[in-house]
């Protein structure tokens, strides 16, 4: 196998470069990375539940992470647990709660057909103990039927989990509306949202819209890895699925990454300075992106829905004719850098579960590519990048062999 150093070697660094693949992970800016480090020898390198300085240096970074979030989801700071990622948060929602259920004749979960892999894994971990998962699918933009969800709820349900916002495809779901109908029927089914692609996106009142879960992720919004969220309100009863020392959090043991919260604290201080207009500037990227691609390729199609029912940073596009990991290779020569497929599974040459959700072919699902839009993005991004995708697919596209008999074709 080539060795990637090879490869970087061999192409050399473009002399632009424009990174569109904030779904997997993305560049965090210096304003975030100066306000961690002191955190690493300088101030609150100690242990956030011991009780010296720099102990109490490390627990005020905690508190006061707390509170801005809590705020921003008008929430209280209590209701609110750190975890290291959103992956681990949605393991504590699910499995957390299966934990500490009380009534056992209460096993099924529900989950949309599109669900992160976080949240579909660890339903599928407790059907091996006795509980039914539930899949409900998705129309060809990636929205649950309300009336079919209404209709798979009965006395046997425990727990719904559906997205904010899809992490491929960008659809935003009608949530005050399905935790309406679910807690209508029943107010003792346990409502989780993974909104870690909505936070910083789109609007979110937790009281309003009556959510009892919610997940969020620091490396989502340009804060660091190392740090995730869940929100679980106060009548929610959960256990925690790790033992350990216990520090001051009480449903996930060990030591919290101090410097990681301190960057989190100002990322999320950055995303809601000038929130929304923020969000109006990404979404006039987005469609300048989505247009350009649609008017410069031929055979594309657009995966998921148009307009303010998409996340204001997400584009998905399968191009016809030729594989998305040729793509993402392609592309990275020409300094443009995007995903393939599902962000979470582009190592496996199995097309994304959510592109087949919505009704497309296993071709058209392989050459699914993910952009995301930042806030740091310009017009002249958009326009490099939409400089080097119609050259890019149509290189792949003559030496690809399906690529090369539809050419043929058109040709005759």
């Amino acid at each position: 196998m080539r060795k990637v150093s090879e490869f970087l070697i061999e192409h050399g660094k473009p002399s632009r470069e424009v990174y569109l693949d904030h779904e997997n992970s993305g560049w965090v800016p210096p304003e975030v990375v100066n306000e961690m480090l002191p955190y690493f020898n300088q101030k609150g390198y100690g242990h956030p539940s011991i009780t010296n300085r720099p102990g109490w240096e490390a627990y005020e970074v905690l508190e006061s992470t707390l509170e801005l979030v809590g705020r921003t989801l008008n929430v209280s700071d209590g209701e609110l647990i750190i975890t290291h990622s959103g992956t681990e948060s949605n393991n504590l929602a699910i499995k957390g709660a299966a934990l500490a259920r009380t009534d056992k004749e209460r096993y099924k979960i529900i989950v949309s057909a599109i669900e992160h892999p976080s949240v579909i894994f660890p339903a599928r971990t407790l059907e091996e103990h006795g509980f039914k998962l539930v899949t409900i699918p998705v129309d060809n933009e990636g929205f649950v039927d309300p009336e079919m969800l209404e209709a798979l709820i009965d006395e046997k349900t425990f727990m719904v989990s559906i997205q904010a916002v899809n992490h491929e495809i960008g659809t935003i779901q009608n949530l005050e509306e399905l935790v309406k109908i679910v807690k209508e029927r029943d107010e003792k089914i346990i409502f989780h949202t993974d909104a870690s692609d909505a936070y910083a996106r789109i609007p979110l009142d937790v009281k309003k819209l009556g959510i009892d879960m919610m997940t969020i992720s620091s490396h989502k919004i340009h804060g660091p890895k190392g740090v995730g969220l869940l929100y679980v309100d106060k009548k929610i009863k959960i256990k925690s699925i790790l033992d350990g020392a216990l520090s001051t959090q009480r449903f996930w043991p060990g030591v919290e990454n101090v410097p990681a919260l301190a960057g989190f604290r100002k990322a999320v201080e950055l995303a809601f300075t000038d929130f929304e207009k923020i969000v109006e500037r990404m979404k006039v990227l987005r469609d300048r992106l989505i247009d350009g691609i649609i008017e410069k390729v031929p055979d594309v199609l657009l995966n998921g829905p148009r307009g303010e029912k998409r996340a204001p940073d997400n584009v998905n596009v399968s191009f016809l004719h030729v594989e998305g990991e040729s793509i993402t290779i392609e592309l990275s020569t020409r300094g443009v850098y995007v995903s393939s497929g599902s962000a979470c599974t582009s190592r496996v040459l199995e097309p994304s579960h959510v592109i087949l959700a919505i009704g497309r072919r296993y071709e058209e699902a392989h050459g699914s590519i993910l952009f995301k839009i930042s806030r740091y993005h310009t017009e002249g991004d958009i326009e490099y990048a939409l400089s080097q995708i119609p050259p890019a697919i149509q290189r792949l596209r003559t030496i690809s062999p399906l690529g090369r008999e539809i050419m043929e074709e058109a040709v005759d």
